[in-house]
C-alpha cells in the first residue's frame, strides 16, 4: 500500500513539474508538428529524463557538494546554447513564409536534431533543479519505497512526451499557416532568451 502511495505521489509530482511549457516541451512539439524523428526524440526525452529522476533518488546534492564548479559550468554552458537556440528560432520567425510545408521538404538529419534535444535536455539547469532535486528531495518521504516513487515520475514523462510528440499531428492543419508557425517560433525564441538571462 505504501508502494501504491509512493507511486502515484510520483505520477502526479513529475505530471506537476513537466507540465509548465519549457525550451524541451516545445522542441518536442515543434519536432511532432513537422513529424520528423517524433520517436528518436520521445525516447531521448524519456530515457534523459528516466536517468535525471533516478540521479535524484541517488541524491545529486551529494554530487555537487563533491564538485561545486560544475553548477557555473552547466549555467554558462546552458546559457549560450538557449541564446544561439533563440536567434535560429526568431530567425524562421522572421522570414518564414510557407508555414509547415515549406519545413518538410527539408529535414533535418537525425543526429542535428537528437544533438539539440540533448543539448537542450541536459545544458538546462532548471532541468536539475525539477527532476533531480525537487523529485529526488520528495522521495525521502518514501523511505524503502523511493523506486516506487521513481517509477511514477518515470511513468509521467512517458506519458506526457508521447502525448506531445505523438499527438501535435493533429494540429498540423493549424500550423500549415505561415503566420502561426511564426508566432510559435517568435514565442519559442523570446522562451529561450528568457531561461537564458534567468541562467545568468
Amino acid at each position: 500500500m505504501f508502494a501504491d502511495t509512493a507511486y502515484f505521489t510520483g505520477l502526479t509530482a513529475g505530471f506537476g513539474l513537466i507540465l509548465a511549457i519549457g525550451a524541451q516541451n516545445l522542441f518536442v512539439l515543434k519536432q511532432g508538428l513537422r513529424n520528423e524523428h517524433v520517436l528518436a526524440v520521445v525516447l531521448t526525452c524519456v530515457l534523459s529524463d528516466s536517468l535525471l529522476i533516478w540521479l535524484g533518488v541517488g541524491s545529486f546534492q551529494q554530487v555537487l557538494a563533491r564538485a561545486p564548479w560544475l553548477d557555473p559550468v552547466m549555467r554558462f554552458g546552458g546559457a549560450v546554447f538557449l541564446f544561439w537556440y533563440g536567434a535560429k528560432s526568431m530567425h524562421s520567425a522572421m522570414h518564414s513564409t510557407h508555414g509547415m510545408r515549406a519545413l518538410a521538404s527539408a529535414p533535418t538529419p537525425m543526429r542535428q536534431v537528437l544533438g539539440t534535444c540533448l543539448a537542450l535536455t541536459w545544458l538546462n539547469p532548471h532541468v536539475y533543479l525539477d527532476t533531480v532535486v525537487l523529485l529526488g528531495t520528495l522521495s525521502t518521504r518514501f523511505p524503502g519505497n523511493e523506486h516506487a516513487f521513481a517509477g511514477g515520475a518515470i511513468t509521467a514523462s512517458v506519458l506526457f512526451f508521447s502525448a506531445l510528440g505523438f499527438g501535435a499531428s493533429y494540429l498540423r492543419p493549424l500550423f500549415a499557416q505561415a503566420r502561426v508557425w511564426r508566432v510559435l517560433e517568435a514565442m519559442v525564441a523570446l522562451l529561450m532568451w528568457w531561461l537564458a538571462i534567468r541562467l545568468v
